[in-house]
Formats: structure tokens, sequence, C-alpha cells
């Protein structure tokens, strides 16, 4: 790839992540004032067989798909047709079941509607059946009062804003996505890959668990029955084990499926070429994506808590998206960080992706790798 010289640190930062931090496959993308200033990408790919990281590798970018689905939900509010503090019920009235019919559309944004996770037991295939998952939100009680606790809803998210975006548009969450967002800034980021793109993704490598400094949240994941062990292990076998020993969330199967929370795939240059505009004042070559008066709630911290019901850590959140934390002085288990000016915003995903769009410094980021990190 390239980097323009000022940026030669983040080029060093770079390569000092496979020569010293045992990177497998990684790319990394920032613009600056809307222009590509550093594109850089290499080692491994696929493990198994030695396959290259190419320009155009893909890999699944977990969380960091929420920060795609928040950008859509935002361009249906800029356009008049999503009201963030009307009451979900207006868009989905089946939603008001079982004690959410308060919940609001900001309240959804804001990991605070108590939906973090599924109680009933899924079939296996569940995460690809939009529907299925989408009867069972419904159905399901909160974990809390919505809008009196903050929860994040680790995978219930991409159908619980997913399913206002589709109820509003009549487009699937990945046809929006594609036809509002990827294809007029010309982004290779997917939430449902078609099959020609299949050759090009990366084989997903999971930390190992640190058991000495085992999170709060990782070990509430061994409590059967527990909100952790739902929000992650309750889906139809996401996680688990598939055909040919891979992970079912690396199977074609999933990359198909529209799952909003943690299926899509991209690489640096999709992040940050999703963030740009939102680094610009919600505008990109003359088009708007987002109006000023939406964009000024994006950086503002909407919900903010020491003890995150699902994740057990201090979390801070604008409307769809992660605010800066620094929890560099907590426990061992529970240090995750995301450092980033205060009038920034993005989403990271699990095992180290990360995008996000600073409006003041006029810059985006994007960063997605293969091996994933605790």
């Amino acid at each position: 790839g390239f980097y323009d010289p000022k940026f030669e640190r983040v080029a060093e930062a770079f390569e000092k992540n496979y020569n010293e931090r045992n990177e497998l496959g990684a790319s990394v993308c920032v613009t600056l004032d809307g222009d590509t200033v550093v594109d850089l990408w290499g080692g491994t790919a696929r493990a198994d067989n030695g396959q290259g990281w190419d320009s155009d590798t893909l890999s699944v970018v977990w969380s960091s798909t929420k920060g795609a689905v928040s950008f859509c939900a935002h361009v249906l509010a800029s356009s008049g047709r999503l009201d963030l503090d009307a009451p979900v019920t207006d868009y989905w009235p089946e939603y008001g079941q079982n004690g959410k019919a308060s919940t609001s559309v900001k309240m959804l944004l804001s990991h605070q509607s108590g939906v973090c996770a599924v109680s009933e037991s899924l079939p296996l295939g569940a995460y690809a059946d939009w529907d299925l998952m989408v009867q069972a939100i419904e159905r399901q009680k909160p974990f809390f009062e919505p809008g009196t606790a903050q929860g994040y809803q680790a995978l219930t998210y991409g159908w619980l804003v997913g399913e206002l975006i589709r109820r509003i548009s009549g487009q699937s969450l990945g046809d929006f996505f594609r036809k509002a967002i990827a294809e007029p800034l010309g982004i290779d980021f997917w939430i449902g890959l078609p099959s020609t793109y299949e050759p090009r993704t990366a084989r997903m490598i999971l930390p190992e668990p640190d058991l000495e400094n085992l999170s709060p949240f990782m070990a509430a994941m061994t409590e059967p029955g527990s909100l952790q062990a739902l929000a992650l292990g309750n889906s139809g076998g996401y996680m688990d084990y598939g055909e040919g020993n891979v992970r079912n969330f690396d199977t074609r199967l999933a990359h198909a499926a529209e799952i909003g929370a943690a299926g899509g795939l991209t690489n640096g240059r999709g992040l940050a070429g999703m963030y740009a505009p939102l680094a610009l004042g919600g505008s990109q070559n003359g088009v708007e994506y987002v109006s000023p008066d939406i964009l000024a709630r994006l950086g503002a911290v909407t919900s903010a808590s020491n003890r995150d019901m699902t994740l057990l850590a201090p979390m801070r959140f604008s409307l769809g998206f992660f605010k800066a934390m620094d929890n560099r002085r907590a426990p061992p288990g529970m240090r995750d960080s995301m450092f980033l000016p205060e009038a920034a915003f993005g989403h990271p995903g699990y095992g180290g992706s990360v995008g996000f769009a600073d409006p003041q410094a006029r810059i985006s980021f994007g960063y997605n790798m293969n091996r994933m990190g605790q």
C-alpha cells in the first residue's frame, strides 16, 4: 500500500504489529479531509493454506458492523423518516410486548432497551433467519426496565435497529446499507456478502482465553442462563464449530446472512471510507448523508455506566456509537479501553477491529485483522 510521509508513524506502528505483536493479517486506512493518506495491508489471510492478505481481502469485523447499522438509522433520521425520540412502537407495533411499550428509538441506539439477549432457546442456524430472530425479540421480556440502565446489546442490536430500518425503508438492512451508504461512497463493506466475494475472505482466529486475567464478562459466560452466556451463546450456534472444523461465523451461511450486530465483512479501507463523511460534517462529494443537527448528536454521550449490565465494565455510548473510555487503572481483565478525542465517535469489534470519525480533526480511521486479541 502507501502512506503520506506525514503519517509515517502510523506505518511504523502497523509494521510493529507484525514484528512485535504477533499480527497475522491486517489492513489499516486513514482519511484526512476526505483524501486517503494511509492505505496499508499485509500478512496472511488464511493460516490453513497460506493465502496472502491482499488489497481487497475482507474479514468479519464483528461489532464494528454496529457502526454501519447506526449510520443507516441516522440517514433515515436526517431525512425525517425516523424520529430518534419516538417510541419504537410507532414504527414496529409488535415490539411493545412484555413490558417494552415505553422503549424509545434512542434507547435502542444507546443500549438502554433491556433486550440485551434472547432468553428462549433458539434453533441451530437462528442467526441466519431474520424473521425468526425478530419474532423472538418481540416476545422477549427486557432484562431491566427500558431506560433505567445500560446493557450492551451484543447480538440483538442488529435486529433491534435493523428491523426499524427495514420497516421504514421497505428494504432489508443489508440492501439499505448498500444502496444508501456503501455504493454512493464506493466502499467494499457488506452486511450480507454475495457469494462471488467469498474467495476474498480471511479466516478469523479466536483468542485463547487468558485464564489468569479473565474478565467478569468472560467468567459469567461460563454460567448457563446468565445474561452474558445468553448474549453471545444463544444465537443458534453462531460461535460454534460447523462443517470442516470452521466456526459458524466464518461459513458461507453466516457471511450471506444480514447479522447487523456482528457479521459485516470489510477491511480498513471500508471502515475508514464509511466514517469519512461523518468526519466532514455529514457530507462528502456533494452528497449529504447525515444532517448537521443529527451529526451533532452523534458525538454526544447519551449513556454511560461504571458497570454495563452485559459487559460488566465501564462503557460510554452516543446514539449507536462508542465514545472514549480509559480503563487502564481498572482491575486485571477489565482494562479494555478506546482512546479517542472527546469529539470523536466510532465502534470497535470483538478481537480488535475498529472504525471511527473525528469531526474536529476531519479524520476517519479503519482497521481490521484476522488474529483476534483479548
